[in-house]
């Protein structure tokens, strides 16, 4: 198959991983932040990283809370448009899966000068900058270093009415699990690093991974909605279990329910996979249940690193229909219920 692309130079090629599957495994992760040293937070921080939520979060006042992030990674494509595109609608989905609306962005830029010409490099900055265009937000700075591998990414500020935050950690057991994007995006791009992924799939990954999480912030006001997270480079299954062991309960997936990218499930039966996902697997696949249905494929699937991925919305049944009227009024056709939060330990059942 040919793989489309616009640049001469392959960018992929400079990186050992791209996308998010270049994030640290989770149990790798866990090891490195032991023993780090804090100090006792102030009450207006309403989020921190007690609970590994996607931003952390900081009261101002009666009304207003600022929601800070940041997020960056190497090349996932080729294209340098492209790639700046898809970092930045990443960086600016922590804002929208805590409830917020975005408001300004610094841009994180670390190039290999001596390799990449100044018109590449231009063109990522460019790619970032038009998604922040149509997120309604500035880029009112940053800072740039020499790399070795091309870096780039932003930091997000929003905003977000102090009651209406939408933390990881607050499933409830009996709640519906309400997935906003189809699964794939790992897939397809080690398809792009062996050249093996065609016009139509570049189209998908890049239709994915360039659509923002705009309904976070109208989820933000329906209080059924109790908790909201995005599916990023720990794959379906981690960030899942991140909702599970800060509310304290399980949950149960139904495989056939979960929406995926075309083509992506045969592509991995066929060995596309990211070293992420067995990373992945490894880091937390003890606290996961696998019926003997689910297969290898759909196995890596559920582990595979999402760049940019869906909302994980956690809400009462009552609720599904309009969180699912949200989604498909914002442009998202493939939302699905995928299954639910359950009473007991902090695992998760996939049948």
């Amino acid at each position: 198959m040919d793989q489309p692309n616009n640049a001469k130079i392959k960018l992929t090629a400079f990186s050992h991983g791209g996308g998010c599957g270049c994030k640290i495994a989770p149990g790798v992760l866990s090891e490195i932040l032991r023993n780090s040293v804090g100090f006792a937070a102030p009450a207006a921080l309403l989020v921190g990283k007690e609970t590994s939520d996607d931003a952390a979060v900081y009261q101002l006042n009666d009304s207003q809370a600022l929601i800070a992030t940041t997020d960056f990674f190497m090349p996932v494509v080729d294209d340098p448009y492209d790639f700046g595109r898809i970092a930045a609608t990443n960086a600016i989905s922590d804002v929208y899966a805590m409830g917020g609306t975005p408001i300004m962005a610094l841009a994180l830029v670390g190039m290999p000068i001596e390799k990449l010409p100044p018109e590449v490099i231009g063109k990522i900055l460019e790619g970032g900058e038009s998604i922040c265009a149509q997120a309604g937000i500035p880029v009112a700075g940053g800072h740039t270093i020499d790399s070795l591998e091309p870096i780039y990414g932003l930091v997000v500020l929003g905003l977000v009415h102090p009651n209406r935050v939408k933390k990881n950690s607050g499933a409830k057991a009996g709640d519906k699990l309400i997935l906003g994007k189809p699964l794939g995006v790992g897939v397809l791009s080690a398809a792009v690093k062996k050249d093996k992924l065609d016009a139509a799939g570049y189209q998908e990954l890049i239709a994915c991974t360039t659509k923002l999480n705009t309904p976070g912030r109208l989820l933000a006001e329906v209080p059924a909605v109790h908790a909201l997270t995005d599916v990023t480079g720990f794959g379906l299954l981690g960030h899942l279990l991140e909702l599970c062991r800060g509310a304290g309960v399980g949950a149960r997936l139904d495989m056939a329910r979960i929406p995926l990218l075309p083509r992506v499930e045969r592509m991995a039966a066929e060995g596309l996979v990211t070293g992420a996902s067995g990373r992945n697997w490894v880091s937390y696949g003890s606290e996961v249940d696998l019926s003997t249905s689910v297969t290898p494929s759909q196995q890596a699937l559920l582990t595979d690193p999402q760049t940019s991925g869906g909302l994980l919305v956690s809400c009462a049944p009552e609720a599904v229909d309009e969180v699912l009227e949200i989604f498909n009024r914002e442009g998202f056709a493939d939302a699905a219920v995928i299954g639910e939060m359950t009473q007991g330990a902090a695992r998760v059942a996939v049948a």
